[in-house]
This record gives structure tokens, sequence and C-alpha cells, in this order.
């Protein structure tokens, strides 16, 4: 009988959580570097070499892919032979492992875990609880297969309870395509069939822990090897997903999905419940098994790897000095040109847009400091510092959540632009058209490299927010793209919708 110890639990746990914090999966970084190979967008090229480029600067610098370091979820599965030498219950063992992970004071993961969900919202500090689904299995072992979902990629998710006789290759390209870019692809997509409607749900979301194998399943698709329902679904999707021309960060490009992947199960005669997840650019997952032996041991890839590719920002940049920049100087600035930012930056993202607005709504002034005019905001909720670091790793969050506050700080607050990640609605767009104002797009999956653009980092407002707090960033040469000009033209329109032209030719 094996025999299991409170600690190796949850020192596993925490270690693997801190591992796939910096280390990216290397079948995900292989597929990654053969697709930036392949691509022929400059845009896409460059965003897709600034990913493996952090990717390769996290790994050294034990620091996190991305500020979104997301929800803990755990697949278990306990051999019925297993004997527990412990005083907690699995699930606190589990999440003692996750407080552990998260607070590691050398790597601080940012916590984003929110109590009370649909009212006060107060953030548990340490990114407790975890989502865990647990089998017990024969055997003598304990198997954990385990991620870091951010929200980015989680708030796309879909589930359709489709008829049997509906298109299901149909939905899935059309959510896809409804999915825009803040899920920060290149990714990997995964798919559930059947069971029931939460049922499919989890057998998407456990698809995603598997290995990244699309190159080998084209490979025996061409050597004749007879394929499952399943592989043939992988097959179809990837192909007609990429043929959208979404691209690295959607700004138009070959690759969209490095893999889909499709996990199905028997399902009631009347139904066809489908389900898809995607895994971002910051894929973060990691398996290790107990046997009784001692903690598990997680082994490092090695820095080769990763394959040759640094990033420089191009020769053609513009830059930009945010100091002394007016209104009048934006209007020239043309969409999908990359600019180069320095000076001061204000920040904000959900939780300050909300109180900013109630501030204005309310007829009152905003806290100290937090002055707009003619200035920039950028929608990031960054890591906390490590020893010298003015901020942890900060890359954009999902802009389209700020869309509904962007008509009133635009309108009231002299602001005249914003940094975040992929495309914006029709309102915001509408509202940055008559107001001619700019919305600037940072590389998603880039938090690191990003970071290193940030000199200063000072809190000036909304403290008790944590990760969410106004921050004052002073920055040099912080690389970004022209996302919204002033016009109201968006390269998340304009730079698929050429490429979905492209593809087939």
């Amino acid at each position: 009988m094996t025999i299991i110890k409170q600690d190796d639990l949850i020192n596993s746990i925490a270690d693997a959580l801190q591992f796939i914090s910096y280390y990216h999966p290397k079948d995900y970084i292989q597929a990654l570097a053969k697709a930036y190979e392949q691509e022929q967008s400059a845009p896409a090229k460059d965003a897709i070499a600034q990913i493996l480029y952090n990717s390769r600067l996290c790994a050294q610098g034990h620091r996190p892919i991305c500020q979104d370091t997301g929800i803990a979820v755990i697949f278990i599965e306990v051999g019925m032979a297993v004997q527990w030498d412990c005083t907690m219950s699995l699930e606190d063992m589990i999440n003692e492992g996750v407080r552990q992970a998260y607070n590691y004071p050398d790597n601080i993961l940012r916590a984003s875990v929110l109590a009370d969900p649909a009212g006060a919202r107060i953030n548990t500090k340490d990114n407790t609880p975890a989502i865990i689904h647990t089998k017990l299995v024969s055997g003598h072992t304990v198997k954990v297969k385990l991620a870091a979902k951010g929200g980015g990629s989680e708030n796309k998710a879909k589930f359709a309870a489709l008829n049997p006789s509906s298109d299901l290759v149909a939905w899935v390209l059309k959510s896809v395509a409804d999915m825009g870019a803040g899920w920060c692809p290149p990714g990997i997509l995964g798919v559930g069939i059947g069971g029931t409607p939460e049922k499919a749900m989890l057998l998407a979301k456990e698809s995603l822990l598997a290995p990244v194998t699309m190159q080998d399943l084209i490979r025996e698709a061409e050597q004749g090897k007879r394929l499952t329902r399943p592989e043939e679904l992988r097959l179809e999707l990837y192909e007609k997903i990429n043929a959208l021309g979404i691209g690295a960060q959607g700004l138009g490009g070959l690759t969209t999905v490095v893999d889909v992947k499709v996990l199905d199960y028997p399902t009631h005669a009347a139904s066809l419940p489908v389900a898809i997840i995607p895994n971002c650019a910051a894929t973060r997952h990691t398996h290790f098994t107990l046997d009784g032996s001692g903690p598990a041991v997680l082994t490092p890839p090695a820095l080769t790897d990763w394959p040759d590719i640094t990033w420089q920002p191009s020769a053609q940049a513009r830059h930009i000095n945010l100091d002394n920049l007016s209104k009048e100087d934006i209007q020239h600035w043309q969409p999908g040109e990359q600019l180069l930012l320095s000076g001061k930056l204000l920040t904000g993202r959900d939780a300050a847009h909300k109180r900013i607005i109630d501030t204005l709504a309310r007829g009152e002034a905003l806290p100290d400091g937090v002055d707009f005019t003619n200035r920039f905001i950028y929608y990031v909720g960054p890591v906390d510092a490590v020893r010298d670091e003015p901020v942890g790793p900060a890359g954009p969050t999902t802009a389209t959540r700020m869309d509904k506050y962007t008509e009133t700080m635009l309108a009231q607050t002299g602001l005249i632009g914003m940094v975040g990640k992929a495309e914006r609605g029709a309102i915001a767009i509408d509202a940055i058209k008559k107001h001619k104002a700019v919305y600037l797009t940072a590389v998603g999956g880039a938090a690191y490299l990003i970071s290193k653009a940030i000199e200063k980092a000072t809190i000036i407002a909304y403290a008790e927010l944590g990760m969410e707090a106004i921050y004052e960033f002073e920055i040099k040469d912080m690389p970004v793209t022209v996302g919204v000009d002033v016009h109201g033209e968006s390269v998340h329109q304009s730079g698929p919708k050429k490429w979905a032209k492209i593809i087939p030719q």
C-alpha cells in the first residue's frame, strides 16, 4: 500500500504552480517557433517574436510569463489503494499548495481570485480556492494534472446545446470568429463534445492539458493512417480556424491556433452539447505523479529548447514622449504603426474605471494625482515587484471590458488615448472616433518583456484594490501598435479581413 504524506502533495502543488509560471511547455514553444518561421504577416510575426523572447526571459529570470498568473485548475486522480498520512482534507491540502505558490517571496504571483463574485468581489489575497476535479481510480498512485488559466482566455469559453443534426464545425468556426483576440492567440483550442452541458465544458478544459501534437497528426494523416472522428475534427478545425486569418494577437496572419484538442463522451439521443475553451499564448500546465517516494520532481527545460529568436523594436518605430503630447500630435498616427512610448503613463482597469465613473457621476473630483488631461491610460494589473524591480510583469489586459466606460472617460477626463490588448467593440470605436482619440495595443503574453520598459511604478490611487489600483508608470521605449486611429479604423478588423482573403490563395 502506498502512503502519501500531506506535505508531499502540498509541496508538489506549490512547486508545480511556480514552475509553470515561468516555464512554457516545450511542445508549445516548438509549435510557436514553427508558426514564427511560417508567418508572413509582419505585425503577427513581430508579436510572436515578442512572445517567444518574453518566454526565454521568464525562464532565465524565474518571473511570470503573463501578469495574469491565472486561477489554479487541478485534475487529480487518487488511486484507491493509496493511504494518506495527513490531517487535512484533499481540497485543503491542494489549496495550501496554491497559497504557498502564490505567496512565494522570490516569485510572487498575482492574486486574482475574488470571493463573493456577484457582490463585494473581495480578493482572497492568496489565489485560493483552486478549481478541483477529483477522480477515484484503481491503483497505488496519485496523478495530478495542473494548469493556471488566465481570465482573458477563460472569458472566451463558449457552450451550445446543438441539435443532433446541427453543423458542429460551423458553430465552432463562428464562435472562434466571434471570440475576437482577447484570448491572446496564437494558442490552443479545446473542444468538448457530448455528455451533458457541464461534462462538455469539463472535457474541453481537460483536453487543453494534452501535449501539442498537431504536426504529428498531420504527418500521420498524410501517411494514410486511419483517423478517429475526434482526430478528423482536430485536423478540419485546425485548418479552417487558421483560414479565418485572425492571426497572432488578432492582427491578421497565418496562425491563430497551433493545435486543436477534441475530447468526446456519450450523450443523450436528443442532444449534442458542445463546448470550446481556448488556451492563450501564456499556456501553462504540467503533470506529476506521487508514488510515496516524496514530492514530485519537475525537470526544467534547457534554454536550448527555445528557438534562437530575439526581439528588437523596428528601426521605423516612432518614438513618443508622453509628457509633452497633445491631442493634435496623435491625429496623424496610422493603424498598425509601431510606437515606442516614453514618459509617464497612468494605469487602470475594471475596478478603477468603475470608481472613476461613479465619482464623476456624483460630481466629485478624482483623487489627487489622477489627472488624465492629454494623457494615456494603460489597462493593466501588474504582478508585485520582487528584489529591485520597479514592478513585476505588467502586460495588457483585455480592452473590451473597458468599452462601456470609454465614452465617459474621453468626454469628461481629458484622456486622449488608451493602451490594452485585443480589439475594441463598436461602442468604444465610436467614442474614439467621436473624440479623435487613439487606442494602442501591447502584446498579450509578453508581460515580463514589457515590464523591462517600466523604470518606476507608484501607486497614486485606490491602493486597497491591490493589482487593480491606479499606478503611475515611468516608462522608456514601451512597444505598442496603433490599434484604432482617430478615424476609427481598427487593425483588428482590417488585418484578419485581409489575411482571410490571402490565405485561400
